[in-house]
């Protein structure tokens, strides 16, 4: 077991990395590259097109077998005007909580399964270990899709993932997926005193919200009896409104943001795939014979299916053996679980120290006591992966 203080000193180092998603992450990735390089263990960089962010893939143990991935991210969201007691990017201790933007979400995992790399190298593993170490998985799950595609290509692949988002290191086996769509209202600009005159964007759009509302209510009629969810059914939202540019202007702009989060593993796309095609039919038309150069653009802004591991799943046994339990759960929040089946055929359930309530919050923590219980489940990772090839 590694002991708190290498915990502590790894997810110190990586906190004061200000990996926010609108920021390159190569220097946290160089950090980590010259941890594991010091055991003799090298990485594999996946690099963007920018050039200014990189997944990194490393295999610990035998290159030629499927092995289990521990799969993190390191990007961070924003904390610009919140409300933080410190510096966001120092790491503070305070009775048994560690403090610091991303140390629930999700540095605090990775730093465990840095820290057990030592004890990784020491076992000899028959089956290998596979750190997954992704970017931007806050704006979309970007960055894991080109090392997945990377790993589909791969003569052996794994034969199970661990995502370390923070569940209380609950098993989780499910989660909904997410497509989000911006609309782009386009009207006809005109004086407020011939508003007839011109096309109202905003108005034109206000109907496309009110048809969200209603196909939302429609989904939550259709709650799933005796459900993992706390939230048993599909939701669908407005969540982004921007028009307008003064009182006296007929409005020719209106951007709507919306997104669905789905139960069924394509559903989220499904549903927002029907309003789009029901604005088209519905809306368009009476903007266009206003003035035809009106009408509303739509773009896909995000896009994940959801997860449904089986709960008799081998992964999902042995997850629940190396966190000694017997329970199994799913959540509402994404993760890059559902992609690593999709993309690679990689069985994955969500495990991880930390709670989501602390995510994304000012002032977030995670607690030592969950870290180390972290530590211990990896742990018994790489004793079955020691005692047992693939």
């Amino acid at each position: 077991m590694p002991t708190s203080d290498r915990i502590r000193t790894l997810l110190s180092d990586l906190v004061a990395f200000e990996t926010v998603s609108d920021r390159s992450n190569l220097a946290l990735i160089a950090y980590i590259e010259t941890y594991l390089a010091s055991f003799g263990i090298r990485g594999q960089r996946i690099v963007d097109e920018t050039g200014q962010k990189s997944s990194l893939w490393v295999t610990i143990g035998p290159q030629d077998r499927g092995g289990f991935v521990l799969s993190g991210h390191t990007d961070v969201v924003p904390v610009a005007g919140q409300n933080w007691t410190h510096d966001p990017f120092k790491l503070v201790e305070r009775d048994g909580r560690l403090y610091g933007r991303g140390t629930t979400d999700m540095k605090g995992f990775v730093a465990v399964c840095l820290a057990m790399v030592p004890e990784m190298v020491e076992a000899k593993l028959k089956t290998p270990i596979h750190l997954a170490i992704s970017y931007d998985e806050e704006i979309g799950c970007v960055g894991v899709r080109p090392m997945l595609r990377e790993v589909d290509r791969k003569p052996v692949k794994p034969i199970g993932c661990f995502v370390g988002e923070p569940t209380e290191m609950k098993v989780i086996i499910g989660h909904k997926g997410k497509h989000g769509v911006k609309a782009t209202f386009r009207g006809l600009a005109k004086h407020s005193s011939i508003a007839p005159d011109g096309v109202n964007a905003i108005e034109y759009a206000a109907e496309l919200i009110t048809e969200i509302r209603r196909r939302a209510e429609a989904l939550a009629a259709k709650r799933e009896a005796n459900s993992l969810y706390d939230v048993p059914h599909s939701t669908l939202l407005t969540s982004i409104v921007h028009g307008g540019a003064a009182l006296n202007i007929v409005p020719d702009t209106c951007t709507v943001e919306f997104e669905c989060r789905g139960i069924g593993i394509t559903e989220s796309k499904e549903v927002t795939d029907a309003i789009v095609v029901w604005a088209k039919a519905e809306i368009e038309p009476a903007m266009k014979k206003r003035h035809p150069d009106c009408g509303i653009d739509f773009e896909e802004i995000l896009d994940y299916p959801a997860l449904d591991t089986p709960a008799d799943a081998a992964i999902v046994t042995l997850a629940k053996k190396l966190a000694g339990r017997n329970e199994h759960a799913k959540v509402a929040f994404g993760t890059e679980a559902s992609l690593f089946v999709s993309m690679a055929d990689v069985p994955s359930v969500v495990i991880g120290p930390g709670g989501i309530a602390q995510a994304h919050t000012p002032d977030e923590f995670v607690e030592m006591s969950e870290l180390l219980k972290c530590g211990e489940f990896v742990a018994g990772l790489i004793a079955h992966c020691a005692a047992t090839e693939a």
